[in-house]
């Protein structure tokens, strides 16, 4: 690091903590120990927006603060890292890595991308699939490297065949938006698809224990069809009023993706193995809770059938795991299906304490009454309709995370509305459920999202063109995540507005 971002990064330092002091003195005068909570919120917000130290540092402190501020004892506060949706995301990790290892992703990416053919918008709508369905499962970021490298080498294709150059600029800006929106799109269908939907799963059982707890299926029947719609609809928006792609073909009968998903040859012996263990921890993920159809009745769910009601998600994920760390690799004679210098080199490490960190905030934010006080503040909104406050937590939700980490965003916000909703007198989940789904809603800055980064380095974006293009995705975010939660989600949750 240069030292004029060495010397920028300890002035910022040194600011947030005289500002988290100022909260600490003259925040919450009536209630010392939300005042102090509130100090070490700001300070640990202000590190994460400014990035005075890596988010994963930053994570660390409430292990020190709590306990030193007599807030929270260290013991209750270590607790929060060891949470099982921690370890539902690190098995889930690592069978996605299981499918990486085996080259499966790519298989499963080109398949997709080689039967849509060679028209520009026809191409973009597949590699927005592909994106999609692959974020579903492992990570947003995972994905955007199997996709991006795939779309560069249709691009180049493109150019050697003689497209012509600012054509295939448009073509090639659209493409790249297109792989990261659809990897944050598809990222909302599952709850292992993106790290806030995990958040609000664990948040709301902690802090809400009376209400029922959201099942894995449960979820899914919301988030498929809510990414579905949003997929479609950002595609048209890329490849008509945005960049108008037009009907053109960009391939030759798209002969470049043919060529390659030929040079993989058949379906090896470590993919089959890989997806068909991925495929039953996906099933087991999906059928453990009952499912209620309605009048249809209630199908009930392996977990209540085999008397097994603490077998979770997490151990299911995990078990997943172990069963590819014992399997014999075939193309890597003498290695298994997943080597510990694999995952361990591969692993998001920083993500789960950035999960843990948040959880410990969290449990701060409740312990000490901060959540509540904030909360109390939201009396303001309570003349406003449901519907309108839920337009208004995704507007508010979406472009707060353009510039902040969105798991960390949701994980300060979340208590905050589950003790606001009683001063509304709505249900909790009417603010925290559309909050989730807007803090995977920001497209506009690189910063965003990782997905937007690594799209941003291809040097076929711009930030005036993300810019232009995100502004237009957040909007249909809040407008989508508003309709679709009030017409549809109310009623997958059992929520009466």
């Amino acid at each position: 690091m240069t030292a004029p971002a060495t010397r920028h990064r300890r002035a910022t330092g040194a600011l947030s903590v005289i500002v988290a002091v100022l909260v600490g003195s003259f925040a919450f005068p009536d209630s010392p120990a939300s005042a102090r909570m509130a100090a070490v919120a700001v300070l640990m917000a202000l590190w994460w927006v400014l990035e005075v130290a890596p988010l994963a540092v930053t994570s660390l402190l409430p292990l020190v603060l709590l306990p030193a501020l007599d807030l929270v004892s260290l013991k209750a506060t270590a607790a929060n890292y060891g949470k099982p949706i921690v370890f539902l995301f690190l098995g889930g990790f690592a069978l996605a890595l299981g499918l990486q290892r085996s080259q499966l992703h790519r298989r499963i990416a080109l398949s997709i991308v080689a039967r849509l053919g060679s028209q520009g918008s026809r191409l973009l709508f597949g590699f927005m699939l592909a994106s999609a369905g692959l974020s579903m499962w492992i990570s947003n970021t995972a994905t955007v490297m199997v996709c991006m490298p795939i779309a560069l080498s249709v691009l180049e294709e493109a150019r050697a065949a003689g497209v012509d150059k600012q054509r295939l600029l448009r073509f090639g800006t659209a493409l790249m938006l297109g792989v990261a929106y659809a990897a944050d799109i598809g990222g909302m269908a599952t709850p292992v698809g993106t790290p806030p939907n995990l958040v609000l799963m664990e948040l709301q059982s902690r802090l809400l224990p009376e209400l029922p707890a959201i099942a894995f299926n449960q979820w899914v029947a919301m988030g498929v069809p809510f990414s579905a719609v949003f997929l479609v609809g950002g595609w048209w928006l890329l490849a008509r009023p945005l960049f108008r792609l037009g009907r053109e073909p960009i391939l030759a009968d798209g002969d470049e993706l043919k060529e390659s998903l030929r040079s993989l040859g058949r379906m090896r012996r470590d993919e089959k193995v890989a997806g068909i263990v991925f495929s039953v921890v996906a099933l087991l993920w999906m059928t453990g809770a009952d499912l209620d159809l309605g009048s249809w009745g209630v199908v009930p769910g392996w977990r209540g059938a085999l008397g097994l009601p603490h077998l979770e998600d997490a151990s299911v994920a995990i078990a997943g795991a172990v069963v590819l760390f014992l399997l014999p690799s075939n193309d890597r004679p003498g290695q298994r299906l997943l080597t510990w210098d694999y995952c361990r080199t591969h692993t998001p490490w920083g993500l789960l304490l950035l999960f843990g960190g948040g959880f410990a905030l969290a449990h701060g934010f409740s312990t000490t009454g901060l959540s509540a006080e904030i909360g109390g503040g939201l009396t303001a909104l309570a003349g406003l309709s449901p519907p309108l406050l839920v337009g208004l937590v995704s507007l508010v939700l979406t472009f707060l995370t353009e510039l902040t980490s969105n798991t960390a965003t949701t994980t300060l916000v979340l208590p905050i509305l589950a003790d606001g909703s009683t001063a509304l007198g709505v249900d909790p989940r009417v603010l925290m459920i559309p909050a989730t789904l807007s803090a995977s809603c920001a497209f506009m800055m690189p910063v965003a999202s990782p997905t937007q980064a690594i799209v941003f380095g291809s040097g076929y974006v711009s930030i005036r063109q993300m810019v232009r293009a995100g502004i237009w995705f957040n909007l249909f975010g809040v407008i989508w995540v508003t309709v679709y939660f009030v017409l549809v989600g109310t009623r997958v949750f059992g929520i009466e507005l």
